[in-house]
């Protein structure tokens, strides 16, 4: 058992370190400019959807039923919503404003607008790795279940993982860069949220209980789905109309959905045929 786990841990390491390849691609490229941000916040958003609905409610309503999963859902996006009424937002002043103020108002208050674009982009970009780590976390224990199946499905579920994490990496890394001005921020940040998936292996082996409740757990995945559909429509999306305009967002959008689903495929035929992420 122990040499399984300690296998099934390389095998997801090699898939959660692909998000901090991700972030280097945004480290070595340059600083983007206020449209590409919003252009890939868009495209960030898109992958958020697609894993919260054609993946994790998906799932749920198929396991526990479609009354049971959307319970599960919305008492996600219900939570969330309560919490959010506590976390302090900066107000947002769209970027085509950014110029006229600093024409009107000063230097300084152009200065201070930028600082507020920085805050709420920073924002966006924690909760890009929040979510994007909640859905790694079930990816490192599908590894671990894959690799006690054989090495040959572990590692090709690691590698379909990892192929489909440097976009999750760029998503994280890109927000942070911007906001912070830090190449090291960005890249730690995305790093940290690969590194859910050997959490998961190591809370799969050795923390649940086999006797887990099947139906719970795919109710809390619903749940997550659903904390991650309101954390993008709440905050990925209107950052991306903001910076790119809506219609290249709205394209951004579902050009990420899609991404994302055609990668959630390779993945799913990747696996065997009596397992499932």
């Amino acid at each position: 058992m122990d040499n399984q786990v300690l296998v099934a841990l390389g095998l997801s390491l090699v898939g959660g370190l692909s998000t901090s390849l991700g972030a280097l691609l945004v480290v070595v490229s340059n600083a983007p400019n206020l449209k590409m941000l919003g252009l890939l916040q868009g495209f960030a958003a898109g992958l958020m959807l697609s894993i919260s609905f054609l993946d994790l409610a998906h799932n749920a309503i198929n396991s526990i039923g479609f009354l049971k999963g959307n319970l599960w859902f919305f008492a996600g996006v219900i939570f969330f919503a309560i919490i959010a009424n506590f976390i302090p937002e900066p107000t947002l002043a769209p970027s085509s404003d950014v110029k006229s103020k600093k024409k009107t108002n000063g230097h300084a208050k152009g200065k201070d607008i930028m600082k507020k674009h920085r805050r709420q982009v920073m924002y966006s970009g924690i909760i890009t790795a929040i979510g994007i780590s909640l859905h790694n976390f079930p990816e490192g224990m599908a590894v671990f279940l894959g690799s006690i199946k054989g090495l040959r499905v572990g590692l090709n579920l690691a590698l379909a993982i990892a192929l489909h994490n440097i976009p999750e990496g760029v998503a994280v890394a890109l927000p942070v860069y911007f906001a912070t001005q830090s190449k090291w921020q960005a890249f730690k940040l995305a790093s940290l949220s690969g590194l859910a998936e050997p959490l998961g292996v190591i809370i799969v082996a050795y923390l649940f209980p086999s006797s887990l409740n099947p139906e719970i757990l795919e109710g809390l995945l619903g749940a997550v789905g659903g904390v991650m559909a309101f954390l993008t429509l709440h905050e990925m999306l209107p950052l991306a109309f903001d910076y790119a305009g809506q219609k290249q967002a709205v394209k951004a959008v579902f050009f990420g959905m899609a991404f994302m689903s055609a990668s959630l495929y390779f993945l799913e035929i990747s696996l065997p045929a009596d397992m499932s992420l």
